[in-house]
């Protein structure tokens, strides 16, 4: 479902055009920033977007013009790795990765099973990434068939371009979320016919990761994405030592962690894998050789202690980051959130995040690493309009720090800092505001 109705937003306006690097100033022709700029969407696509003063004398008479001045729209944010499934089992105390989801995740998952279950769970995901300005996830469901076609559903009906996958796991985990192979593969198959490219939708495969499939079922995937390479891929990686220990005793005649996925065919530039913080930078350099991004989760990995991620090592290497907030191992589903830890994980590796660097990542370098930057991460014509309108007074403290910013470069930082939900003053997708803040 589309809207027909054209409106026009007033504001300030910035959208990325290019990485803008790592200093504090962007790299020219990176940034696009319009003071007092006029966004015009029509039929769920941005028409035009320019100054409002020059805009304005080719606005149809009567057009509505939605006044947001002293506000800040920027593209939606995007979030790279993320589960539905563990929305309530956020903050439950002390566990590290491999107990955490004995404990917690798995028999969390299992609810999913229900297919009334997944559809309010689905419902209140979507309403918490909406109120944090989230329009586009990559969405790990659980290994129930149901789980996805509920999330997938309620996000159709909402006109979310979303990417999302059943669960793939064949061993290691309790016997309600165990596939066997060709079972998995053939509700797999099922699902992407269904719903891979439907509206705004794609899907993603997702083996879990590696120690809770077998080689065969890694293999069954990896035909699949030869089958299609429209389809995207999303698993974890090198998220903590004993995690490594593990898959080097499970799969002795591979090399690493990483060789585990290269050989049965799934690293390439529609894979994301999450976390990766335990590589050395021959393994960076082999994913970025063949486009793969990782999800940088940092909130996740100081919760759950799986260590800092180094993000500079990785951009050495050429390898795409992506920014996400993982949920159940996380502690936020803000991509203000997000930054936030990722700048004060890069403190501790003596690499801060910049602002520039931040926003971009959410936006515009999420979109380009997703193979999403000919739909969605700027504010350009033609492109879907999906967008967030920030407010950059929206709390006492945030409008005292903001109200001494020199720069738009400080206000971005304070955002990045002080933000939260209730800095989103609107979110926007396809055309229509679905999240307006009250109060």
């Amino acid at each position: 479902m589309t809207t027909t109705h054209s409106r026009v937003l007033r504001a300030d306006l910035l959208s990325f055009e290019g990485d803008p690097g790592e200093d504090d100033i962007p790299a020219e022709g990176s940034v696009r920033h319009i003071r007092d700029g006029a966004l015009w969407i029509e039929e769920g696509r941005i028409r035009a977007v320019d100054d409002h003063a020059r805009l304005a004398p080719e606005l149809p008479e009567g057009i509505e013009v939605i006044d947001h001045r002293g506000k800040l729209i920027m593209p939606g944010f995007i979030d790279s790795h993320v589960h539905y499934v563990q929305l309530e089992i956020m903050a439950s105390y002390g566990r590290q990765l491999l107990d955490w989801l004995n404990d917690y995740a798995f028999p969390e998952e299992c609810r999913f099973a229900a297919p009334e279950h997944a559809e309010a769970q689905s419902n209140a995901f979507l309403d918490e990434m909406l109120r944090v300005g989230t329009t586009t996830a990559q969405v790990f469901c659980s290994s129930h068939p149901a789980s996805v076609d509920a999330f997938v559903s309620a996000s159709h009906r909402r006109d979310l371009r979303m990417l999302a996958g059943k669960v793939l796991m064949d061993r290691h985990v309790p016997e309600p979320l165990c596939d066997d192979i060709r079972g998995g593969i053939r509700d797999t198959e099922r699902l992407i016919g269904d719903w891979h490219g439907e509206g705004r939708l794609g899907y993603s495969l997702t083996p879990r990761f590696a120690p809770t499939s077998s080689r065969a079922q890694l293999d069954a995937t990896g035909g699949l994405m030869r089958n299609d390479p429209g389809l995207w891929l999303q698993t974890h990686l090198a998220e903590t030592p004993s995690e490594l220990d593990w898959v080097a005793e499970l799969f002795p005649g591979s090399r690493d962690y990483l060789a585990v996925y290269e050989q049965s065919g799934l690293v390439g530039p529609r894979s994301t894998f999450a976390h990766g913080i335990h590589l050395d930078q021959q393994m960076r350099g082999r994913l970025a050789e063949r486009g793969a991004n990782l999800a940088f989760c940092p909130s996740s990995n100081l919760f759950l202690g799986s260590g800092r991620f180094d993000r500079l090592a990785a951009r050495e290497a050429g390898l795409t980051i992506t920014y996400a907030s993982d949920v159940g191992g996380g502690t936020d589903l803000s991509g203000l959130a997000t930054l936030k830890a990722a700048y004060q994980v890069g403190q501790l590796c003596g690499q801060p995040l910049t602002a520039w660097q931040g926003f971009y990542g959410l936006t515009l370098g999420n979109a380009r690493a997703l193979s999403l930057d000919d739909r969605i991460g700027r504010l350009a014509p033609g492109l879907d309009a999906d967008f967030v309108v920030l407010d950059p007074a929206a709390t006492p403290l945030l409008a005292r720090r903001t109200a001494r910013s020199r720069s738009l470069g400080e206000t971005l930082f304070a955002l990045m800092i002080l933000g939260d939900d209730r800095s989103v003053a609107e979110t926007w997708a396809n055309g229509r505001c679905q999240h307006r803040r009250t109060g």
